[in-house]
């Protein structure tokens, strides 16, 4: 029995975020993988990512330099992960692997996959609103957190009103937390959530 590999012939992959490329297939005893090569196919020609082999891993092109892996210790998952995408990683992606049988002779499979790169619409951050008027004895400990939906990376800032119509920068993150209540700590916060 041969092994045959396996994966999707069509990936959608999403701008800036990672993909698996799946390629997978059932390791047959007396056969030895020896070479595993991902090459791709795009607008910018057409080369070879990756390759492993007895001497290592080799990642030859560099746009995917830090940016592709392979599982190690999956025997029989040779799937390639691409970080970041870029619109330009869009393309056709062939995975090939050879395998030594106990008479020495090799055996190649090969299957080709499609990547779409697609942007999501972004979508402007909505704040969920937190109890308005909090009433806490002094020394009691709490806490204020921002939770906003829209596309991701979401960052948040936590502000006091200050005299005059300013206000007061606190903390560069969700959760605004005090240990022991003072009542100097009586005022009116509030929360900005910004996006891309």
């Amino acid at each position: 029995a041969f092994p045959d590999l396996s994966g999707p012939s069509e990936i959608k992959g999403v701008w800036k975020k990672s993909v698996t490329l799946p390629c997978a297939y059932v390791p047959v005893e007396d056969l030895v993988q020896q070479t595993l090569t991902w090459t791709v196919v795009h607008d910018k020609g057409s080369g070879t990512i990756f390759r492993r082999d007895g001497s290592g891993d080799h990642i030859l092109l560099s746009e995917y330099r830090d940016r592709v892996s392979i599982p190690k210790d999956a025997p029989g998952n040779v799937s390639l992960l691409i970080l970041s995408l870029e619109i330009s990683d869009r393309g056709t992606y062939t995975c090939q692997v050879t395998w030594r049988d106990s008479n020495n002779s090799l055996i190649a499979k090969e299957i080709t996959t499609n990547l779409e790169v697609v942007k999501v619409a972004a979508t402007k951050p909505i704040i969920r609103a937190g109890e308005p008027g909090l009433t806490l004895p002094a020394g009691a400990s709490t806490s204020l957190t921002c939770e906003a939906g829209g596309s991701p990376p979401i960052s948040y800032r936590w502000f006091r009103s200050a005299p005059a119509g300013t206000a007061e920068l606190l903390s560069s993150g969700a959760e605004l937390a005090w240990p022991s209540l003072r009542p100097s700590d009586s005022g009116t916060y509030f929360c900005e959530a910004r996006n891309r």
